[in-house]
């Protein structure tokens, strides 16, 4: 199962011995299985469970480990359907290393109290531009969050960037990551060409949820460079980059969060990481957009309150502008759902779309465009 990413007995046995610090383990059994995650990644080839028993001290126990492959992008499948002149240009553009260079940093001693990290067991480095981290399983309550959920996270999100000792590794990732990458990338070639096209706008997924809002995602798109140059000159601090609450593992038995998926950390205008905090669960379906006006405001408190926990104070106008901003570039203008629109239309084209799967659509295509309405209406306000 784990193939290439497997270890010697000898080396798991280190690990376990690691896990439980103690000074020797005798491996009895493992087994190795995919873990169920249905979120896709560039950045990540393969997670698994490695589970099974190991004799301590003359009695046996059981035990689980999470290991996970990252890799630069160009090994991801999806780097395959990339136009040969856009190749060589992505290739440089996406950093990947962030993820392993946070667990073999001392970040973890270095989180404010609420957020932990798991520990890194076993890391193996390779000159492929690929890498095998093996960590702990980390136990977490996966109930539904509520709105005092959501807030909680908030501040410490605010003092995770408000921190001077979290802000010293913030750009412990070397490779130059600019917002005008993503400007160029993922915006111009996923967003704009579906923006841009009047049969995105007639489609009955998006024509009664979007068609409202039509000129103003355009007069956005219109002033891109513009809204860039003040992504780029806002103050930057910490960020985890994507802070959705996949990402925030509850602790089972006191206040806080494990924090996980490191991939995109580095520093980002202050307030970035509430953009995901806030809609990427809407983004995948798990959670409507109704109160997002309301949550969203609790949570900018909270995180302000994060920053001023840690001595950090940032003016009110400039947390909400920059949290505007970065929800525009990264939420508002990709929520369209123009991936959603060519799924639709291969399947007519084929068997045809069911009506279940097309009224699941049609309803998460309307929770997208509350996020785009919102996204829309803070970055006028702030303006």
């Amino acid at each position: 199962m784990l193939g290439p990413d497997d270890v010697t007995d000898a080396a798991l046995e280190a690990v376990l011995a690691d896990l439980w610090r103690v000074r020797a383990v005798t491996l009895l059994e493992s087994t190795a299985e995919p873990v169920a995650y249905d979120v896709p990644s560039i950045l990540t080839g393969a997670r698994t469970w490695v589970r099974g028993t190991a004799e301590v001290d003359g009695a046996a126990r059981a035990f689980t480990l999470f290991v996970k492959r990252v890799h630069h992008w160009r090994h991801s499948p999806a780097f395959a359907f990339l136009p040969p002149e856009l190749a060589q240009w992505a290739a440089t553009t996406v950093p990947w290393r962030a993820e392993v260079l946070c667990y073999g940093s001392d970040l973890a001693e270095r989180l404010p109290d609420g957020l932990t990290m798991p520990r890194a067991l076993h890391i193996d480095d390779r000159p492929d531009e690929t890498a095998v981290l093996w960590l702990e399983a980390v136990e977490h309550d996966d109930a539904p969050w509520d709105r005092t959920t959501y807030v909680e996270a908030a501040r410490l999100l605010g003092r995770l960037a408000g921190s001077a000792e979290v802000g010293d590794l913030a750009d412990l990732d070397p490779q130059e990551w600019h917002i005008h990458y993503f400007v160029e990338g993922r915006i111009a070639h996923t967003v704009l060409p579906g923006l841009f096209d009047d049969a995105t706008w007639r489609h009955p997924l998006v024509a009664p949820h979007f068609g409202d809002l039509r000129t103003l995602l355009l007069g956005v798109a219109g002033h891109l460079d513009a809204l860039a140059a003040e992504f780029a000159a806002l103050p930057h601090r910490a960020a985890h980059g994507d802070a959705c609450p996949n990402n925030l593992l509850r602790h089972p038995d006191r206040p806080g969060f494990t924090l996980i998926d490191y991939g995109f950390w580095r520093s980002q205008p202050v307030g970035f990481d509430l953009s995901q905090l806030l809609v990427g669960d809407i983004q995948v379906a798990r959670r409507d957009a109704d109160d997002l006006p309301e949550l969203a405001e609790a949570c900018l408190t909270a995180y302000a309150a994060g920053l001023a926990d840690e001595g950090l104070e940032v003016a009110d106008d400039v947390l909400r502008r920059s949290h505007a901003v970065s929800l525009m570039l990264f939420n508002g203008l990709p929520s369209l759902p123009t991936e959603m629109v060519a799924e639709a239309d291969r399947l007519e084209a084929g068997d045809g779309l069911g009506e279940e799967q097309r009224h699941a659509w049609d309803h998460w295509s309307a929770q997208r465009a509350g996020v785009a309405r919102y996204a829309l209406d803070v970055l006028a306000r702030t303006a």
